[in-house]
């Protein structure tokens, strides 16, 4: 022993003189100690040395060398090789950290004692490993080109397993491409789990396999900003939080998971709401701020994005599809399908690029349970299943043929729709809207409330109504519909181009809708409710009329004779507006404006901004064509059908 003390008096004078690094090497663990900071290196009872606070014993050390290497303060770096793992930790934390390696399985205790940041940095590889780290003070993960298997668990079933409930800043290292993969059949929540919130930061590729439950999955809110994060499987969710999701920039891709994209829950019983920078917010809120989405979700009845709270697009690029079908839940007694976005509360669009495809039977583009407010931004959305129904006892079963849909009961059907809302629905300002369905009782945009359009440009092709404000007493809503401003097609090949089950105002804007045969209409309010369509201004085509009884303060003028996929001009003043009409529709042409029009067929269009995914030119500049004699409108065809001048025969209206 007097040994001993003497090299390591001497080590120590050597370091104290030379301005050097004294490494301690205990197993795979090194504690690097810099001089300029060891101060008295005490030595007791023959067995421990204490440096910089750390307890050594002995019997523990391997080697001790000096080098002239520097050290980063506050660092921990772990790095992977096969089947083991070694650890290299700064001095100035070595007494607040208690590390143990097993092979290439690690895990790092931090002491209650520590009041500073480590940063904890993951490189190397290994097809047998895991990184776990407890503690209650804030720390950095740094992930600098690692490849983490998890096969054969010891601390726990995740590939990273981060214990702390506070703030972790995960560095996705610039330039550098991670893989994490965690155990199958384990008891973790995630393959990457963070027990308090995370922040992911810097350029680099984070690929994530989830082979237990989720793919990340943290215990409070989650950010993202630069860095790129691949979800390549997760039998649960790719993205599962807290608290709120927020995404300012970088990219998110997932697939092939058993659940939901990304969803973010409400974390107590009752929301903040969206708080001053975020601060101490419960809300359950997504933010898609700026940065690209790709998501691509597959089972059944399932979410691409969704959140207990508010949804929020204001910038970015966003990508998302589901092809799974629909679900029956046993509990509620009722039919379930999948949506590419869906919010417990309410849905803003107002910047970004969106785009939605849902393929299932049922599925929906957006699906929200307050209200739908696009104010800027492209939404463009695609759905293609058909009804999907259920009988009393839950057996399954999609149909074809929209006819069919009313004879089950609400709870035993799910339509496919572009954007359903239980809230009020509002378009206005910059927002671009698209909006395609092709399956069986499929609806382009309906709210159960109400409709507001005010500005923007709305797009909507589809099988059954295109764009309906509905009714519901559990919305609290009154089935009105406004259009005051903003460019408007409404096509329906099954039904009503624009339905209200309340009043239908248009006040406004440029709108072209289109209704299928008779007794559906082009534009149709609850005349069965002695509701009315109230028709003050805009400009206004209609194939396939308006409903009767209609208040039409402005003057309208039809033509029970069109010709299909032709082009048509109606000018009204210096403006001129080119549309061309489609390959079904109802019989009679109602058209309207400020003043009396003037209406040609078979024109050529030479210029104009185009509108409508091309179904229509404002500004246009047209030659050629003939004039198409178009006489008085008052609304009085027959009951629901639209018709001519005049009582007459009709479908499902009242005699106005």
């Amino acid at each position: 022993m007097k040994k001993i003390h003497a090299l390591l008096m001497a080590l120590m004078l050597t370091i104290a003189a030379t301005g050097q690094t004294l490494n301690v090497k205990v197993g795979s663990v090194t504690y690097r100690f810099p001089s300029t900071q060891t101060g008295e290196m005490t030595y007791t009872d023959g067995q421990t040395v204490t440096i910089m606070g750390k307890e050594l014993p002995l019997t523990d050390i391997d080697a001790m060398t000096v080098d002239d290497t520097s050290v980063a303060d506050g660092t921990v770096a772990v790095d992977y090789n096969g089947t083991t793992a070694t650890i290299t930790v700064a001095g100035d934390v070595a007494r607040y950290v208690t590390p143990t390696v097993d092979g290439a399985h690690v895990s790092i205790v931090q002491s209650d004692n520590l009041a500073q940041e480590i940063t904890y940095t993951l490189s190397g590889a290994t097809t047998d490993g895991e990184f776990y780290m407890s503690g209650s003070y804030k720390a950095t993960i740094a992930l600098n080109g690692v490849t983490l298997t998890n096969t054969t668990p010891v601390y726990s079933g995740a590939a990273i397993h981060i214990q702390n409930g506070k703030r972790i800043k995960v560095k996705v290292m610039t330039g550098t491409t991670n893989t994490l993969t965690d155990a199958a059949n384990g008891t973790q929540k995630g393959c990457l789990y963070i027990k308090g919130h995370a922040e992911f930061a810097q350029e680099g590729t984070l690929n994530v396999a989830g082979n237990t439950k989720h793919g990340i999955k943290t215990g409070e809110y989650m950010t993202m900003k630069k860095a790129t994060i691949n979800i390549t499987k997760a039998v649960g969710d790719g993205i599962n939080c807290t608290e709120y999701f927020l995404m300012e920039s970088g990219a998110i891709n997932i697939g092939g998971t058993g659940d939901d994209g990304i969803q973010c829950d409400l974390d107590g019983d009752a929301t903040t709401g969206e708080t001053t920078d975020h601060e101490d917010e419960d809300s359950g809120n997504v933010y898609l701020q700026d940065g690209t989405v790709g998501i691509l979700v597959t089972a059944k009845a399932v979410k691409g994005i969704k959140s207990d709270g508010d949804l929020k697009i204001s910038g970015g690029n966003i990508t998302v599809k589901t092809t799974g079908g629909g679900a029956w839940d046993s509990d509620e007694k009722k039919t379930k399908a999948s949506s590419c976005l869906c919010a417990d509360a309410n849905i803003v669009v107002s910047g970004g690029t969106t785009n939605l495809t849902s393929t299932g039977a049922g599925g929906k583009g957006i699906n929200g349970d307050g209200t739908f407010t696009a104010t800027g931004g492209i939404l463009t959305i695609n759905t293609s299943g058909n009804a999907l129904v259920a009988s009393s006892s839950g057996n399954l079963s999609t149909i074809s043929s929209s006819q069919q849909l009313d004879r089950y009961g609400r709870n035993y059907k799910s339509s496919p729709k572009g954007i359903k809302v239980d809230g009020a629905l509002t378009v206005g300002d910059d927002a671009v809207i698209s909006i395609t369905t092709t399956g069986a009782g499929g609806e382009g945009m309906e709210s159960k409330k109400s409709i507001d359009i005010t500005g923007g440009q709305t797009t909507v092709n589809a099988t059954d109504d295109a764009i309906n404000a509905s009714y519901s007493t559990t919305a609290n809503g009154n089935g009105n519909l406004t259009i005051s401003g903003g460019y408007v097609y409404a096509r329906s090949t099954g039904n009503d181009g624009i339905d209200a089950n309340g009043n239908c105002y248009i006040k406004g804007g440029l709108v072209y809708a289109i209704g299928s045969s008779q007794p559906e209409v082009a534009i149709d309010a609850n005349s069965e409710q002695q509701k009315k369509l109230y028709l003050t201004g805009g400009t206004i085509i209609a194939i396939g009329g308006l409903e009767n009884g209609s208040s039409l303060t402005q003057s309208c003028y039809s033509t029970n004779s069109w010709s299909k996929n032709t082009w048509y001009a109606l000018s009204i003043g210096n403006e001129t507006f080119a549309f061309k009409t489609p390959a079904s529709g109802g019989s009679t042409l109602v058209v309207s404006g400020a003043s009396q029009p003037t209406l040609k067929s078979n024109v050529t269009v030479s210029s104009g901004v185009s509108i409508f995914n091309g179904m229509g030119y404002v500004g246009a500049s047209v030659s050629g064509g003939t004039s198409v004699s178009i006489s008085a409108y008052t609304g009085n065809g027959g009951p629901g059908g639209g018709g001519g001048p005049g009582p007459g025969p009709g479908g499902g209206g009242w005699w106005w």
